[in-house]
């Protein structure tokens, strides 16, 4: 059996390292999500359709709203315990930004998005970049 004080080493390793990894992520987090410009230039290629908003909207309650909010603003229940805080998906920022843009960060993820590209088809993805830009049409 370990001696309390390996124990209480070890434990104060574990503390020293998750302070680290944090304070990393915090860093990283910093940082603009920058994006290529190849994939800033990438036009939605599905037509924006009622059927494809309804598709759309279960994908969005479903992947998007527990950080997004239902309603996109950024403020799901998720969002208080979220480093850095999830878009406002009907703000002026998400306006601005190309469909090539919004499709390429849902499709790369950055913690503590996930990467969606491997949990929803391209399709679906493009389908969600609509539904994100109704959200703004529908202040």
């Amino acid at each position: 059996m370990k001696s309390k004080l390996q124990k209480t080493k070890l434990l104060s390793a574990l503390i020293v390292l998750t302070a680290v990894f944090i304070a990393g992520a915090a860093k990283a987090q910093s940082k603009p999500w920058i994006v290529p410009a190849s994939a800033k230039a990438i036009k939605n290629p599905l037509a924006c359709t009622p059927a494809t908003l309804k598709e759309a909207k279960t994908l969005y309650v479903t992947n998007c709203a527990p950080c997004h909010g239902e309603k996109g603003k950024g403020d799901g229940p998720a969002a208080a315990s979220l480093t850095p805080k999830p878009a406002n998906h009907t703000s002026a920022v998400i306006r601005e930004e190309s469909d090539g843009s919004l499709f390429w960060k849902l499709s790369e993820g950055r913690t503590p998005m996930p990467q969606y590209k491997k949990i929803l088809t391209e399709t679906q993805r493009w389908e969600l970049i609509d539904y994100i830009r109704s959200l703004s049409k529908s202040k």
